[in-house]
């Protein structure tokens, strides 16, 4: 019984880790972002099709990002739903 408690605990440690690691990619991504397009709104020469390609590239990258995400948060919940079966 005690082994179960510290694995729980350890998955706990996991994910909270692997929340605030996250979050902090998505902030430096967005400020990336956020400097990129100030940028692309300076240069004269580039068209709006530059742009909307660069737009689509970003909203891929973010559904990308935000699978990613629910995908791990659900192993997450599936191991923690293991341990406490036992």
């Amino acid at each position: 019984m005690e082994a179960a408690k510290i694995a729980k605990q350890m998955i706990g440690f996991q994910k909270t880790f692997f929340d605030n690691t996250f979050n902090a990619m998505v902030i430096v991504q967005d400020q990336n972002e956020n400097i990129f397009n100030g940028f692309l709104n300076q240069f004269p020469w580039i068209t709006k099709d530059g742009k909307k390609t660069w737009n689509d590239t970003l909203q891929f990258t973010k559904k990308a990002r935000d699978d990613f995400k629910k995908a791990v948060d659900d192993g997450y919940n599936r191991m923690e739903e293991l341990y406490e079966m036992k």
